[in-house]
């Protein structure tokens, strides 16, 4: 009998066996990262598709984002393929989402450099696209027996297009925005409104869609019954083609201006659609003259609206313009705390708030979405939320907030606020008079500035790392329970964004 018998059987050695095994166990490894990077690649989708819901609303959202389907993304190059199923909606959503999509993307993952929409290459069955009953790659008129179902706007509930989330009771105000929301709920209220339309006017991501939506909640809690219709200047620009195209157009006006309450956002779509233009003028006037009330969005003044014909600016300057101001750094407090109110299981520490309050300032829809994505891995990590993981994972959000301030320009403004020397911040002295405003300095450099800690230390007479981390961390304990130092970094903060 031959020894090989005796080891692993069928007369082959273990070592012969584990060769054998190696290329199965690395096909296995390989799959589980292809695995690993799909699931990856969905998670950021769902977010990025979340986020276009809110921009787009929810109905141009189902007929158009819904349907992609995530495919592969190449190192090499950066290139993200994103699949629709059919050519009609792969050219649709390139023409008018590439650059949302492309831009979502690369905030997302910051290895991304393009994105690639086309036909899925199996061309998988996939329900066909509709939007007011009508398909979407439609290129001519229906039959008359199917047109029943191809009314566009269609009304059959009393409220079309509100996303359920989207209400007065999960809108912050402060005052950035007092007067957009008080004239918002006098739109809503029971009582007739001294002004008709309310254009509500405000840069992206300041809350203009969310008060639309709540606009439309509240109203239809006042009147049960009554028929509100949300959609975005865009969407009624495709609806109003598609009723041209299957002959309905005496459809499209009746329903459209049998609305109680409409509700049209990014008003600046428009923009220089004649025949388009034309409509939505007679609905505002058919809107008016029957007592039913009309809000509008726009991220500009009617006047600062290009390509808009005079008659149109008239009719939406002659309500109420109602401006919604970047949100202060108060406004963007209240709104982190009160969405942190929706994830209790997570503790957020106090500088994590300020720091992101402070930092993400371009417009509240990232700030809420660096807190969601910061809760969101912290829980699935099991790391906890500390100021290091906010900066780890929020990179390219803070970057594009952060103003360019510099630590010379910290250094200064320190010295002056505690009446030191400048050359301090550099010199070897430990008296507790120059050591303070130095950590402050430290400190502050840390938060306003995208400088790594040894960056920090070098600016600071060549100091080793440790010692900036030590300052950073010892400023914000003290600001926890001395009032006189919160007070002072507050002052600092506020001088330095000015």
């Amino acid at each position: 009998m031959k020894m090989d018998d005796f080891v692993g059987g069928g007369g082959r050695g273990a070592a012969a066996q584990a060769a054998d095994a190696a290329p199965g166990r690395k096909g296995r490894d390989n799959a589980m990262i292809e695995d690993q990077e799909a699931l990856d690649l969905a998670a950021d989708w769902a977010d990025i598709s979340q986020g276009l819901k809110k921009d787009l609303g929810p109905q141009l959202h189902s007929q158009w984002i819904k349907p992609i389907q995530v495919g592969s993304f190449c190192k090499e190059t950066g290139t993200l393929d994103l699949f629709l199923p059919t050519e009609f909606s792969a050219n649709w959503v390139a023409d008018r989402f590439a650059d949302r999509l492309s831009l979502a993307w690369k905030i997302a993952r910051s290895e991304v450099r393009q994105v690639r929409i086309t036909v899925h290459p199996r061309r998988r069955a996939m329900p066909e696209l509709r939007m007011g009953g009508l398909p979407a790659n439609d290129t001519g008129p229906m039959p008359a027996a199917q047109r029943q179902s191809t009314v566009p706007l269609s009304a059959d509930a009393a409220v079309t297009g509100l996303d359920p989330s989207l209400t007065f009771a999960e809108f912050v105000s402060g005052s950035a925005n007092v007067l957009a929301v008080n004239a918002a709920q006098r739109m809503a209220a029971l009582e007739t409104p001294q002004f008709s339309p309310l254009y509500l006017k405000g840069a992206t991501g300041q809350g203009k869609t969310h008060l639309l939506h709540a606009i439309g909640h509240a109203y239809a809690a006042a009147r049960p019954g009554a028929r509100i219709f949300y959609c975005s200047a865009e969407r009624f620009m495709i609806e109003f083609v598609q009723a041209m195209r299957s002959n309905e157009m005496l459809e499209f006006k009746a329903r459209l201006r049998g609305f109680d309450l409409l509700l049209v956002d990014d008003i600046q779509f428009i923009i220089g659609k004649a025949s388009t233009q034309e409509e939505f003028l007679h609905t505002i006037d058919a809107l008016m003259s029957a007592g039913k009330r009309l809000v509008v969005a726009a991220d500009r003044a009617p006047q600062a609206l290009d390509g808009v014909e005079q008659r149109l600016l008239s009719r939406l300057s002659m309500g109420l313009v109602a401006d919604i101001q970047p949100a202060d750094i108060d406004l963007r407090r209240k709104i982190l705390e009160h969405r942190l109110a929706r994830f209790t299981a997570t503790q957020v520490p106090a500088d994590v708030i300020e720091f992101l309050a402070r930092t993400i300032n371009r417009n509240v829809r990232e700030l809420v979405g660096g807190l969601n994505k910061l809760i969101a891995y912290a829980q699935l990590t099991g790391q906890p939320v500390s100021l290091q993981l906010a900066e780890e994972q929020l990179t390219d959000i803070l970057s594009a907030n952060r103003r360019r301030i510099t630590i010379d320009e910290i250094q200064r403004m320190v010295c002056q606020f505690y009446r030191v020397d400048r050359t301090e911040m550099a010199s070897k002295r430990r008296a507790r008079a120059v050591v303070r405003p130095r950590q402050v300095a430290m400190y502050l450099a840390k938060v306003l500035t995208p400088r790594s800690y040894p960056e920090i230390g070098r600016k600071f007479g060549g100091r080793d790392h440790s010692t900036v981390i030590h300052a950073v961390r010892l400023i914000e304990e003290l600001r926890t329970r001395d009032a006189d130092m919160d007070g002072d970094v507050r002052t600092l903060l506020r001088q330095l964004e000015d």
